[in-house]
């Protein structure tokens, strides 16, 4: 690899050029400081280690921390109008309780000991009569859609010291949400066509809501989701995913790079090794959250598809359960692709409450070391003061 873009004789960037810069191989006064949040148990079990009261959910914890802001457009796209009512209590027993949400989803949750995501039951789409009832709240065209002031915001944010981004859409994952796991695995073979009507529907609304915002407001960034994929890799084979989720993915990608927006990333859990070829052929080129333990290492990723990937995440979570040592250990991995650019690291997902706060303090204080802050910068950020 090349000789690093972090430089000290690069003078002080504001965030959204240090976003810019970094994101493009460009020399940088230091690499953006961002990080993916913390289970509900994790912030708990800081508060009797040492994090005040006062921080109690992800983005005040992030903020404490340090974290660089960033600003994100407005995106509505959900059904309209939303299905609103209060769940019902359908059973509760052994510590699970088993909810029937308003869109008609059954859940059941776990109300004892350790909290999980909720184990769906039921799902809202069984087949085409639930789906023609479901798409009457998925018009594209729904003026409710379009309540936010986008050229105002493009005036307030145009030369905002900030980044902006953009919400680009969940192509597979949200069908998934709508049908089951087990469901649509099973519908994507015996009944196409209304799978990739499904698609194509959300595909169409997540194009118009970027069109618009796009006519007014200059975005750096867009940021979607997918999670549809494991330690064994992903739950739709890649030739499938480009046939169906392909030509509306790359519309939008392509729409995004005509305004010169060209950082287009999905968070996807596991392995994604499989569908970055075919997200890279749709232009979406960021990897993110990158779980190293499945497989999807920044360091393996960068040797393998050098400067056609950008990358965000990459550090082992779990790592930071264990000393000082394996915490630099793991930080030293990845710094390599850190000098290289095109790489914001933090922990490959949230952090998982194994993690002490003292070590997480430790961690940050070394990344920061690693992103080229100053030591007059570190020693702004409250609980790194004195670390």
């Amino acid at each position: 690899m090349s000789e690093s873009i972090i430089r000290a004789d690069v003078g002080e960037l504001t965030h959204r050029e240090r976003f810019r810069r970094v994101m493009h191989f460009q020399t940088v006064d230091r690499v953006p400081h961002w990080e993916f949040g913390y289970l509900d148990e994790t912030i708990e079990r800081w508060h009797a280690e040492g994090l005040p009261a006062q921080y109690n959910d992800i983005p005040s914890v992030e903020a404490y921390f340090g974290v660089d802001p960033a600003h994100w457009v407005p995106f509505v796209d959900g059904p309209v109008p939303p299905f609103a009512g209060d769940w019902e209590v359908v059973e509760e027993k052994d510590g699970v309780r088993r909810e029937r949400l308003p869109d008609g989803t059954v859940q059941e949750v776990q109300v004892a000991g350790t909290k999980t995501i909720p184990h769906y039951v039921k799902f809202p789409i069984e087949g085409r009569g639930d789906w023609e009832r479901f798409r009457e709240r998925l018009d594209p065209e729904d003026p409710r859609r379009f309540q936010t002031d986008y050229e105002e915001l493009g005036r307030r944010w145009l030369r905002s010291n900030l980044p902006v981004g953009i919400g680009l859409g969940s192509y597979f994952g949200t069908p998934r949400n709508w049908i089951g796991f087990e469901n649509i695995s099973l519908m994507v073979y015996d009944d196409r066509e209304l799978i990739e009507e499904i698609v194509a529907t959300v595909g169409q609304i997540y194009y118009r809501q970027i069109e618009e915002a796009l006519r007014h407001v200059q975005v750096d960034f867009a940021g979607g989701w997918e999670d549809i994929c494991f330690r064994s890799g992903p739950m739709i084979s890649p030739a499938m995913f480009r046939a169906i989720v392909g030509p509306h993915l790359k519309r939008v990608c392509t729409l995004l790079r005509q305004h010169g927006c060209d950082v287009i990333w999905t968070d996807c859990d596991g392995d994604v090794t499989p569908l970055v070829p075919v997200w890279l052929e749709c232009g979406l080129n960021c990897m993110f959250p990158l779980e190293v333990h499945p497989g999807s290492d920044p360091v393996k990723y960068r040797e393998r598809w050098g400067h056609d990937i950008l990358l965000r995440g990459g550090v082992a979570k779990h790592q930071l359960a264990f000393g000082r040592e394996e915490i630099l250990a793991e930080l030293r991995r990845v710094a390599p692709v850190v000098e290289d650019g095109g790489f914001i690291p933090h922990g490959d997902h949230r952090i998982p409450d194994d993690v002490p706060y003292e070590n997480y303090v430790y961690y940050v204080r070394e990344k920061l070391a690693l992103l080229g802050w100053r030591d007059d910068e570190v020693a702004q950020i409250e609980p790194l003061q004195g670390a």
